[in-house]
């Protein structure tokens, strides 16, 4: 996401700086900012990390847009959104630690307002498959409580509000394909191959 303010002259880009830490701080203290957003680099492009008090919300790729999704987040949580890197510090630190082979799982609160019903079952289970191994659409459908349900798991994961950190790269069809990935083909075997190694 572009920001006007990158145009400015150097200095006026600092003063800006000092003037959006103390509206997020102002924020804050005032209990008015509901989501927090950051964009973070990765291995498998940019991604735009979003919390809100109870935890990180939204997880989003470079090939979505950024704009629609805070957007949607206005719409779904609250148009209380600014732009406070700070909130996501932690997740940051372990995106980086998961991208350098450091971390296999995810301590962070979650925020899982996004997910409903057996969307949210489905969500629940992914966290179990361990770093490195992969669950089959029926195998995650099975673990859900519903066997039958193969593309409401395939639905669950194409929507999964927090990829990477509840990882639905992990799931695969039943002869081994990668199958669909909200970030895309080629990141979803990125990621398999940086947990195979």
């Amino acid at each position: 996401m572009t920001d006007v303010f990158d145009a400015l002259p150097v200095v006026d880009q600092v003063a800006v700086a000092r003037l959006r830490e103390r509206l997020v701080a102002a924020a804050q203290r005032d209990g008015v900012l509901d989501i927090a957003y950051r964009t973070v680099d990765s291995p498998i492009g940019a991604l735009l990390l979003a919390a809100t008090e109870e935890g990180l919300v939204r997880v989003a790729f470079d090939r979505e847009d950024s704009d629609a999704v805070l957007t949607s987040l206005a719409d779904a949580v609250s148009p209380r959104i600014l732009a406070a890197p700070a909130r996501l510090d932690r997740v940051a630190r372990q995106l980086d630690e998961y991208f350098a082979h450091r971390r296999r799982t995810f301590d962070v609160p979650l925020d899982f307002r996004l997910a409903k019903g057996f969307r949210r079952s489905v969500l629940a289970h992914l966290v179990e498959i361990p770093y490195g191994r992969t669950e089959s659409y029926a195998e995650v459908a099975a673990a859900a409580g519903s066997p039958r349900a193969v593309r409401a798991v395939g639905t669950a994961c194409a929507t999964n509000p927090l990829p990477l950190v509840v990882p639905c790269h992990r799931v695969v069809r039943s002869d081994g394909s990668y199958g669909n990935y909200r970030g895309g083909e080629d990141a979803k075997r990125d990621l398999l191959t940086l947990e195979a190694s």
